[in-house]
């Protein structure tokens, strides 16, 4: 009953966003916010609170050079098995990169208005992930590498504001073994990884794009072709990473690698859409770039997920070389057969059926190349990027 009587503080706690008097073991002394106090109470689960994924195996060592990665979005744990993911998981491959509503736990609302401060619908949803057999064959097959997005997280096109983040972020880091590495020190869940020996170093670098990110500008034209839910908005309060992750990620960006993948939830290049994108926070993306012009960080290619269609994009101009992104989307959740949508740097059509993506590395021509792929493992298009 007392667990119960703290909850109850505390989720009336959150939606105001104010401190309130509350007896919690591990805080002496009354929180200061409303975050303080759910960190204090969070600090209490136990782990058993907490899905675990099924055991898979280590990353590749640190002197292995890659040469394929796969990358996924989008898998929806409540519907039946996937022949994308199936086939991913049959495809040879040194990584597999998920990297965004990796499952999707806030279908009954937020969770701040349905008084779910302990998540119970997001941890329902890994536990369901976690016993599906086509994801216990992932798995199995390819050491995976993680990042999150809204449906993940716990709100839909949440950001900074959601009030039960920290503990959105546990979940995360537990279920996916991160919890007791260097991400599991500090908040978000931002990590990177490089692999392979000198002349052939591949750096992963995993964005967190919801728990720093503030609240975009909502579209004043709502549905309208290009304006679908947001706005680009050039307010200077307006933040994609959090000033700890920009400083994180300009050090990552100065450590020695030959070919760079910089994992964005959302996608990174295209400005045609109304949808979650860096174009809706311009100063942001034009932030991006800068830093790796900056820290002249050679070989980048964005990688991303989100829009339950696969994309291929070239821009030229943004870095010193032409910047390549892959949007790979989505695994079980497909919306449609065919898009119209053309962005001005988009190579050929988008594909919405169910698919992945591949990243094939070839070091003695200094190549990788992008390729979508349907759900059976087959290239339904690709383009190949000179990264060195």
């Amino acid at each position: 009953m007392k667990r119960v009587a703290a909850l109850a503080t505390l989720i009336g706690l959150a939606a105001c966003q104010a401190p309130g008097p509350i007896s919690i073991p591990g805080l002496t002394r009354a929180p200061q916010s409303a975050d303080e106090a759910l960190e204090a109470y969070y600090r209490t689960l136990p782990d058993d609170f907490y899905p675990v994924a099924p055991a898979g195996p280590p990353l590749p060592a640190a002197d292995k050079a890659l040469s394929r990665i796969l990358v996924a979005s989008c898998l929806d744990e409540e519907k039946g098995d996937s022949a994308a993911l199936r086939a991913a998981s049959a495809l040879p491959a040194d990584l597999f990169l998920m990297i965004g509503d990796n499952v999707y736990g806030d279908r009954d609302g937020p969770a701040y208005a349905t008084n779910e401060a302990e998540l119970d619908e997001l941890r329902e949803s890994f536990s369901d992930l976690a016993a599906r057999d086509d994801f216990k064959a992932l798995r199995q097959s390819h050491p995976m590498m993680v990042a999150w997005d809204d449906h993940d997280y716990g709100m839909n096109d949440g950001g900074r504001s959601f009030p039960f983040r920290r503990l959105a972020e546990r979940i995360h880091e537990r279920f996916w073994g991160l919890a007791n590495q260097d991400v599991g020190a500090w908040p978000g869940t931002y990590y990177a990884r490089t692999f392979g020996p000198e002349g052939q170093r591949t750096q992963i670098i995993m964005l967190d794009t919801r728990f720093f990110r503030s609240d975009l500008t909502p579209t004043d034209a709502y549905n309208a072709k290009g304006k679908e839910r947001y706005m680009p908005s050039a307010d200077p309060k307006q933040d994609m990473l959090g000033n700890d992750q920009w400083t994180w990620l300009e050090n990552q960006l100065q450590k020695p690698a030959d070919l760079r993948l910089i994992v964005s939830s959302i996608q990174v290049i295209p400005t045609v859409h109304g949808w979650e994108a860096w174009s809706m926070l311009p100063e942001e993306q034009q932030r991006l770039y800068g830093l790796v012009n900056e820290t002249a960080a050679n070989g980048v290619v964005f990688v991303s997920g989100d829009r339950h269609t696969a994309f291929l994009y070239r821009q030229d101009g943004i870095l010193p070389y032409p910047a390549y992104e892959i949007t790979a989307s989505s695994l079980n959740v497909a919306f449609a057969t065919e898009t119209d949508e053309k962005d001005a740097h988009q190579i050929g059509a988008g594909y919405p059926p169910e698919n992945f993506g591949s990243l094939d590395i070839d070091w003695d021509a200094g190549t990788v190349t992008l390729a979508i792929r349907g759900n059976q493992g087959e290239i339904i298009q690709e383009t190949t990027d000179k990264f060195r």
